[in-house]
Order: C-alpha cells, then sequence, then structure tokens
C-alpha cells in the first residue's frame, strides 16, 4: 500500500529522559526518526511530518522567565512559531542527510503554519494546558493580577499558568502544503497544532495565547488532504486496554466502532492516549481511511503489518 501518509510525530520522543533534554540530544533523537520516515518515503509514500513542541515550549517559557527584567517576554503564539522552525530545521537536515545516504533524490521542506481556532470556543472560558516552570504561589498570584494568567495548583509540584486549547477549525496554508506535495517535497507542516489564530470575520488573522493540541491538528491536516493514512507516532509499540495492569491486552486491528467503545469505557485517559484515539476518531469519521499508531523503531514492521495498531472504519 502506498499514497499520502500524514505522520505526527510526538514532541516528548525528542527527549528520551531527563538526562538526555538538550538541542544535540533532541538532534540525535530526530536522526534516528528521520530513518524511519524515509522507510516511507522509499516505500514510495508521500509524506507529510507534523510534530509535537510540548517540552520545548517549555523550556523557551523558563528562559524567557529567567530573563524577565533584561528582555522583553516572548508570546505563546510567536513561540510556537519558534519551535515550528527550530524542529523544522532538525527534520529538513536529518531528513536530507538520509535521503542523500540512500541516493534517495527527495528533498524536505518546512511550512511555518498557522491553524484558525474559533474565538468562542468553550476552552478559552476555562483554560485547562498547563505551561511553562512551576511558581510559587505568591509569584503566581502576582502574575495572575498583573497579567491576566489564569494559574492552577499541578500536582502538589507548584502553581503553573494554563492556557486554553481549542479546537483546531482550518489549516491556513492548506493550498501551500498540496502545492509543495504536488512538486515532489516531503512537507514539515502544522508543527506544534500549529500557530493558533483567530479571524475577525473578514480574513484577518491574529494570534492568540493557546495551544492547540498537534494528534487533533494533524488529524485536520490528513482529513483535509484526504490522505491515505494517518500515523501517530508514540511511545508504545501498541495501544492497550487495562494499561499498565495484570490484564493489559494490546490491540492490533480495531475497527472505527471498537475504538469509540474503549474510549467511552475509559481505556484511554485524557493526558496520554485519549486525545490520540480522539483524533484517530476524527479522522475516521470524516473520511479517513486508515491508521497506523506505533512507535518509531516499528514503524517500518508495522507498515509491513508486522506489528503495531491499525485502525480503520471495519476490516475484511
Amino acid at each position: 500500500m502506498s499514497g499520502l501518509a500524514v505522520v505526527a510525530v510526538g514532541g516528548n520522543s525528542l527527549i528520551r529522559d531527563r538526562a538526555h533534554q538538550s538541542i544535540p540530544d533532541q538532534y540525535q533523537a530526530l536522526v534516528e526518526t528521520a530513518c524511519h520516515i524515509t522507510d516511507l518515503v522509499e516505500a514510495g509514500w508521500q509524506v507529510v511530518v507534523t510534530h509535537g513542541n510540548g517540552p520545548q515550549v517549555g523550556f523557551i517559557l523558563l528562559r524567557s522567565e529567567m530573563a524577565r527584567g533584561r528582555v522583553h517576554p516572548v508570546p505563546l503564539d510567536v513561540i510556537v512559531a519558534d519551535t515550528q522552525g527550530s524542529i523544522g530545521y532538525h527534520l529538513q537536515q536529518t531528513l536530507h542527510n538520509e535521503f542523500r545516504r540512500r541516493n534517495l533524490d527527495k528533498q524536505a521542506v518546512t511550512l511555518v503554519t498557522q491553524v484558525v481556532v474559533d474565538a468562542q470556543d468553550p476552552a478559552f472560558a476555562k483554560p485547562s494546558k498547563p505551561i511553562g516552570p512551576f511558581l510559587e504561589e505568591d509569584e503566581a498570584r502576582r502574575r495572575e493580577a498583573e497579567e491576566g494568567w489564569e494559574v492552577v495548583e499541578d500536582s502538589g509540584r507548584g502553581w503553573r499558568r494554563v492556557v486554553a486549547s481549542p479546537k483546531p477549525q482550518k489549516i491556513v496554508e492548506l493550498a501551500a502544503v498540496r502545492a509543495m506535495l504536488a512538486a515532489g517535497y516531503v512537507v514539515v507542516a502544522a508543527g506544534g497544532g500549529g500557530i493558533p489564530v483567530i479571524s475577525d470575520g473578514s480574513g484577518t488573522f491574529k494570534g492568540v495565547a493557546a495551544v492547540i493540541d498537534k494528534d487533533l491538528a494533524s488529524s485536520l491536516l490528513a482529513r483535509q488532504l484526504q490522505a491515505d493514512l494517518f500515523v501517530i507516532s508514540t511511545g508504545v509499540e501498541k495501544v492497550c486496554l487495562n494499561f499498565g495492569t495484570p490484564n493489559q491486552l494490546e490491540l492490533d486491528r480495531v475497527t472505527l466502532a471498537e475504538a469509540r467503545r474503549y474510549l467511552d469505557q475509559g481505556h484511554f485517559k485524557a493526558g496520554s492516549m485519549g486525545p490520540k484515539v480522539e483524533a484517530v476518531l476524527s479522522y475516521l469519521e470524516n473520511g479517513g481511511k486508515r491508521v497506523l499508531i506505533t512507535n518509531p523503531e516499528n514503524l517500518k514492521r508495522a507498515l509491513q503489518g508486522k506489528t503495531g495498531t491499525h485502525i480503520a472504519g471495519q476490516w475484511p
């Protein structure tokens, strides 16, 4: 099977552990990821790569906090754009090097991508996505009063800013993605869920302080491109029921109806597999064909049907 594949790479997959968070460490992780993506390209797929940026946004916010009073703060929408550029640059370079190693006449390009969200999305009335460093309560409350932050106590570890995580509505640069694919490029787009923007109704955009879920944005992009395959690259080889318990059950082939039922039964937690399965359902319920969830090192074997969790509307 080949066609157009949208591959969503998690931001956390660029950081193996707390001892490997530096830029060189993240680059090395992408060297390995580029090998797995190139397997798809070599097999004849057109590929669009999306990526997460949660840890990287946190690092930039921490640097901004440490430099507070000496340089201007960086707005959240600009931080998302920054990470699209930096992670995209590393993806372009690692993919270029891997293409060259395999004598593939291909080139990767990164597109700084805006994603429209609804200004009336309920998420703006109830921000819930923690971002940035942990703060003492006094400092958090001061920032709340002076800068209009929403802050919450986070699991006994301190206080953090929370922002809205609205649903993605439209990929602004969709036509550009299509043009790049038609020209034969591997495209890196919608990094970090896209830069969140709202429209004033006349087509004028404005950035907002929000974080769009990367998998939901990737699902939207896959639907609008009519991708044949939506790949979610994550930290596990297969999706499991009863994860982490003695009754854990790995899933091989799952139908859309089964995935919906498992989600409704609470098998997929909000902070981990839940948003990924929601993204899968959104893709399949809106005309998507096939989904694969696995970890990067097993992507090639999963494409051969040897591992991974495969989800479709129905199976023969």
